[in-house]
Order: C-alpha cells, then structure tokens, then sequence
C-alpha cells in the first residue's frame, strides 16, 4: 500500500503520549489516514503536550491524535486534556485517542466530561478513519456529516457481592515449599553475545506472527482460502525470505545477559542475597485477594525456613539494527515491509527469550521435563515460568531498575528509559522461577 497523490482533505498532529516508546498503533493509523488523503503529522514517541501543541499550531492541524499502550499513559492523555482546557484550546483541537490500556468509557464518559472540546476514543486504525472523516466533514459544514453518538457505560443490575477476603494478618498461599532446589551452573551474571538465527529460529511462533502480527485470516464469508492455505500459500513463504534478509543484510543482534541469584521470601517480598547471605534488594508483589491468593513470593523458600533458593533474570534482545531497518522503511512509506518486519522482530525477541529459558531449564537440570512438541512449549506446558515485568503477576515497571541493578543490561546494548521502557523495542526482561507451580496468574 503506497501513499496515494490526494492531499489536503485535513491536517492530524499524531503523538505518542511522554513516557511512553510503542508506536506501532499510531503508525497504523498514520498510514491509513495517509492513504486515504489526509496529512498526518507523525512526532513520533514520548511527546510533551507542549510539543505536541507547537506542532499542532505550526501545521494549523484541525485535529490532535494521541496514543499509548501502558496505563501510565492514559493518565498523561488525561493531562493533556487538561492542559488543552488551561490554554483555551478545547474548542480548537477536537482529539482521538487510541491505545491498549484504554477503554470507550474512560474516553467517551471520563475524558469526556472533562475536556471542553470533543473527544473520541478510536478501538483500531480504521475507526481512526471514519472519525477523522466525521470530525473534518463537520468543521467543513458537510452535509449529513456528524460524530458518532457517545456510548453510555454499561451499568450491570445491582448485586450483592460477598469478597472472599483475607483473614487479618499475613496469608500465604498453598504453594508447595518442599519441592527440591536445584543448583544453578554460576551465581552472579554471564553475557552471551553473537547468538546465531538458526539457534532460536525454532522457538518462533508462527501462529502469533501470522495472525497477532501480520493479520494472516480466512474470508469472514468463508469464501477464499483457508487460513492454513493462507499460511503455505503467504505466510511461510514470506517469512523465508524475510529470515534470509535479515542473515543477509546482518540486522540481528541478538544477544543475552542472564544470571541465577540465591534468594528467599517473606511475606510478599523475594529477597535477592549477596555470597554473604545479606539482602542486596528486594522484590514485592502483589498478591492475589481470593481464590488462592497467589504471590509470586510464595513459589520461594520462606526465610523462616532457613533454606535458601535460588532466581533467574534474564535480558535478551535482538539488538538495534533491526529497529533502524523498519523505521526507515516506514519513512519510506513501504508500509507492508515495514508492518511484517515490525513484527517478525518482535516475534523474534520474544523466540530469543524463550529459547534462552529453555537454556535456563537445562542449566538447572530438569530440561527433561520439557514436553517433546513445540506447540506445547509454546502452551507453556514446561515446568516453571518466565514472569516479565509490566504483567499480571508483576506489574511493577520500576522493578525494571532492581534487574538492571543485577544484570547490567547496558552490556549488550540494553538501556531503561526513565519510564522504565527498554530500549531497543525489540527486548524483553523476565524473572525466571523454577518452582513446579509456577504457572502465569492475576495477581490484581
């Protein structure tokens, strides 16, 4: 898909909200709009509201399209808001916002009733669209134009609800704490760079990158092919060459910084030890308020015990290149590239990580535990788990310094912003448990 010639039928300032670097959601709709003749204005990430504002006035843009995926953010767009209300400009700049951690009802009820002006909340890059549309057709006086109607919250009959709430004091959960420690290889941290494609290519999972990245799906009329035509026909075939490019062109960087540190729990603290036995830092999770209140904490030795265990972190990423490569092809407006190279990467930093948790497994001997097919790896039917930070379990982003502090990440090219964002995109962290229960679960 390529820019079409028709320009001028309306100006949008787009911006990723400040604190937060993900911006492939407004980049989707800076190409939509900018193939359906609108000018879009693109500042890219962690944009003030100042900057955002600037732009606005210098491209006399006749909307403001904000973006973000950590719930942070939503918190900032509600800012901005604020600071268009202060300066006069509500009625100026009707806005758009978009981005994971939203919902319609904070946008089109809370947000609403705050900001002078109006403001819409866009699911995906095509409601986008037909808003941009309402929202000029009705500054231009088109006939017929008009916004879509807000969306009242859905308000459910009231009901007596009884919570299921902890007792008074410290509750631990059921979690097993005889299960055996194993011995790790090392203590301390170990780097690991130049790791080859062929040696994580495996762990890709094709099915997230075919249907999550790349939007690969059947006909909904059932017409056309099948999604597995689909896949030997297109996806397959374009992620050969797309792998063969990247060995190619040598845009992998992948590399590993990893490490296995003794440790112990109380209450719902995992406390990290140095050789000495002393704390170096400590954890503190959430814990669930009802069924089995599960902490992350629990599945460690409690420090009553006077055992000690032992935790695995872990940074991968891809490296930088690959990054650069899909920026400059969304400067140059080869959308489809750009789309199937962005998430390959991403498919690929988290295949990088899953293969190096394997690796983890094995170094702590119980790798034969694994079950012999891929698709149940990638169900995750492997003993322990790869908890990462921002998630349901650990959904402290500031725990990003204390593995930083431990792994120093910077190694292999690994920085953390000061929203706690690693940077290249294309990295993920984890903390790494071997108890045979630990399975992924909500903590909140």
């Amino acid at each position: 898909m390529e820019k079409t010639d028709e320009a001028g039928k309306g100006t949008i300032v787009l911006a990723t909200v400040r604190g937060d670097v993900h911006d492939i959601g407004k980049n989707l709709v800076d190409i939509i709009l900018s193939n359906n003749g609108y000018n879009v204005v693109n500042l890219g990430i962690k944009q003030p509201v100042s900057a955002i504002l600037e732009a606005a006035d210098e491209h006399r843009a006749d909307v403001i399209g904000m973006s973000g995926l950590l719930v942070k953010s939503t918190v900032i767009m509600k800012e901005n808001l604020e600071e268009l209300n202060a300066r006069g400009l509500a009625a100026t700049y009707p806005v758009i916002l978009g981005g994971a951690a939203l919902t319609r009802a904070y946008v089109e009820q809370d947000l609403h009733e705050i900001y002078q002006g109006e403001v819409r909340y866009a699911r995906d890059a095509f409601e986008g669209l037909r808003l941009m549309d309402a929202l000029i057709g009705v500054k231009r006086g088109v006939p017929g134009a008009k916004l879509p109607e807000l969306r009242p919250r859905r308000v459910r009959a009231a009901t007596v609800e009884i919570e299921d709430r902890p007792e008074e004091g410290h509750v631990r959960s059921d979690v097993a704490t005889d299960n055996p420690i194993p011995a790790p290889p090392f203590w301390g941290t170990r780097v690991i760079k130049g790791i080859q494609l062929k040696e994580y290519a495996s762990w890709l999972d094709e099915g997230a990158l075919f249907k999550g990245q790349w939007g690969l799906k059947q006909a909904r009329t059932g017409a056309g092919p099948t999604y597995e035509e689909l896949v030997e026909t297109e996806g397959r075939p374009r992620l050969r060459g797309l792998l063969d490019r990247l060995q190619t062109e040598n845009l992998l960087e992948a590399a590993v910084v990893h490490g296995y540190f003794p440790c112990v729990s109380k209450d719902d603290d995992l406390i990290i030890l140095d050789e000495q036995g002393n704390e170096r830092t400590r954890f503190t999770f959430p814990r669930q308020r009802r069924g089995r209140r599960l902490c992350l904490a629990d599945f460690f030795r409690p420090e009553e015990s006077g055992e000690t265990d032992v935790v695995g972190f872990q940074v991968v990423t891809v490296g930088s290149r690959i990054g650069e490569e899909t920026a400059r092809l969304f400067a140059a407006d080869s959308y489809r590239d750009y789309l199937e190279l962005h998430g390959l990467s991403v498919q690929l930093a988290e295949a990088l990580a899953e293969y190096w948790h394997a690796r983890v497994r094995a170094e702590l001997g119980f790798a034969g535990e694994d079950p012999a097919g891929m698709e149940d790896m990638f169900a995750l039917k492997y003993r322990g788990a790869r908890f990462s930070l921002g998630y349901g379990a650990c959904p402290d982003l500031e725990d990003r310094a204390k593995i930083a502090e431990l792994l120093h990440p910077e190694r292999i090219g690994v920085q953390l912003s000061e929203e706690f964002q690693l940077h290249p995109e294309q990295s993920t962290d984890a903390i790494v448990i071997h108890h045979p229960e630990a399975k992924y679960f909500n903590a909140r």
